[in-house]
């Protein structure tokens, strides 16, 4: 049954499950128990506040909303505007970023090194699964900071795997077993966010699980937090941590039809 989804349902759920798992990052698996939207914890955040993940998210958002295409140029600037001036945040501040990330924005070239195969790009990409764009522009999003072939083949594999899942209405199964790393290794993001969609049976306990495998918290739970939110609607996610979502006026800002 083809899911009747769109691009708000996936951004919410990315932006809960980034804030779930802001409190939490790089705290080792089994050293904390995530029930709830907290604040505090590893970057002294109130609750409800997103990270990169989503800001990235949005500022790719807002450039194809203004343009109607992708275009790597503005998509660059726009990226450039949130890690500078704090835009597409909650509150003008970027406060969590990686060093790939970083570098990429300052030299204008994405990393390509046997290093560079972190999961900065593929925590921003599936709103891409919502826009009119073909593979290699896919890739060459992820480029824009992630130019390995090993990120840049998770982004276009999630987000071929987000448009089955509004194709078919439910998880490919692609992944049995255990949910493996949650590091902040490109395909152990892409493996535990799927896991946790394919291993849950609600948008609340895919995002939980994914906060709960520890380590790089946010940015697993964004991307199961993106397809729970394509799977199960932005209905399903539970009312008091949308509540509490902060930022809400600059999510809505960045979205298309």
């Amino acid at each position: 049954m083809k899911l009747n989804r769109t691009l708000r349902d996936c951004v919410y759920g990315m932006a809960v499950g980034d804030a779930l798992g802001v409190p939490f990052e790089f705290k080792p698996r089994g050293s904390f128990e995530c029930v709830d939207m907290v604040g505090g914890g590893s970057h002294n955040q109130l609750a409800g506040t997103w990270s990169d993940d989503t800001s990235m998210a949005l500022a790719l958002c807002d450039s194809y909303r203004e343009l109607g295409r992708v275009d790597c140029d503005d998509i660059l600037r726009r990226f450039r505007a949130w890690i500078n001036d704090g835009a597409y945040t909650a509150d003008g501040v970027a406060f969590d970023y990686g060093n790939a990330t970083r570098k990429a924005l300052a030299t204008g070239r994405g990393g390509a090194g046997e290093w560079d195969k972190g999961n900065g790009s593929l925590m921003r990409c599936l709103p891409m699964a919502f826009m009119d764009c073909t593979s290699a522009e896919v890739r060459a999003v992820s480029a824009i900071t992630h130019a390995t072939d090993a990120c840049m083949d998770a982004c276009e594999k999630m987000i071929r795997y987000a448009a089955r899942l509004m194709c078919e209405g439910s998880p490919a199964g692609e992944l049995a077993g255990g949910p493996g790393g949650s590091s902040g290794y490109v395909w152990d993001t892409y493996n535990a966010a799927i896991w946790c969609l394919e291993h849950t049976e609600s948008y609340k306990e895919c995002v939980l699980a994914a906060v709960n495998l520890g380590d790089d918290t946010d940015t697993t739970a964004c991307v199961a937090g993106g397809l729970a939110g394509i799977l199960y609607g932005r209905e399903a996610i539970p009312s008091e941590w949308l509540a509490t979502l902060r930022g809400k006026d600059v999510i809505e800002a960045c979205l298309f039809e």
